[in-house]
């Protein structure tokens, strides 16, 4: 999952990235309401779900989220605020935000709070995967796949590989592109190695042909990449 994280408190902000990212979320952080809208209207970076402080500079939560709704976008957004009496939850509830956590908080409700949206979103996909015989766990990160008497052998993916198949799994015979690929599976800001997309395919078929599903992952040359799925 991609998530756009907008909280201008510099200390705050660098806790929840590092929570999420050890979670395998690929986390976008900004400190400006402004900004945070120039990338919810990016159309090469799909978020999904997205975290936004209530009071910030430029536009504040509540407005990101009158903004998101008047352009029919549906994504999940979770309220961080200080504001706890009735009103200003139901203020923000009436903006189009799903869910509202108030400061200060714990970093394990504010998981079990996206979990909670990622159950209940139609936006945010299933837990588990499936693409032929392949299917992706996407709690436990492991990718699974019946050997010859139908046992099933595991690999456990490390944030990466498990970033990158489940990308792949939800775009099945989809050609992926490089560019496409670094997009949506690097933050912004970000500065990979030039190989580093074709070096983390090599990795994730180690993986994969280890549990005996090889050549899953096609190079479509001059293009980019695709799972074959049935």
């Amino acid at each position: 999952m991609r998530l756009l994280l907008v909280e201008d408190e510099p200390d705050l902000g660098a806790a929840i990235k590092r929570t999420l990212e050890r979670e395998a979320y690929i986390v976008d952080w900004v400190q400006d309401g402004r900004d945070a809208w120039g990338y919810l209207d990016n159309p090469w970076t799909k978020y999904t779900a997205a975290i936004f402080d209530w009071l910030l500079p430029g536009l504040s939560g509540i407005e990101l989220c009158q903004r998101l709704r008047a352009d029919r976008n549906h994504l999940p957004v979770l309220m961080l605020t200080a504001k706890d009496t009735e009103a200003n939850k139901v203020e923000g509830l009436d903006a189009g935000a799903d869910d509202y956590l108030v400061k200060p908080f714990g970093m394990a409700e504010l998981l079990a709070r996206l979990r909670a949206l990622q159950r209940r979103s139609p936006q945010i996909q299933p837990q588990q995967l499936q693409v032929g015989n392949l299917t992706l766990d996407c709690g436990s990160h492991t990718a699974y796949y019946p050997d010859a008497t139908g046992k099933q052998a595991s690999s456990f993916l490390n944030n990466k590989e498990f970033q990158l198949l489940e990308y792949f799994m939800r775009h099945p015979n989809q050609i992926l592109t490089r560019d496409r690929i670094l997009n949506q599976l690097w933050e912004w800001g970000a500065e990979p190695e030039s190989n580093v997309v074709a070096a983390q395919v090599r990795l994730l078929r180690r993986k994969l042909a280890d549990i005996g599903c090889d050549g899953g992952i096609e190079t479509i040359y001059g293009l980019g990449y695709r799972l074959k799925g049935k």
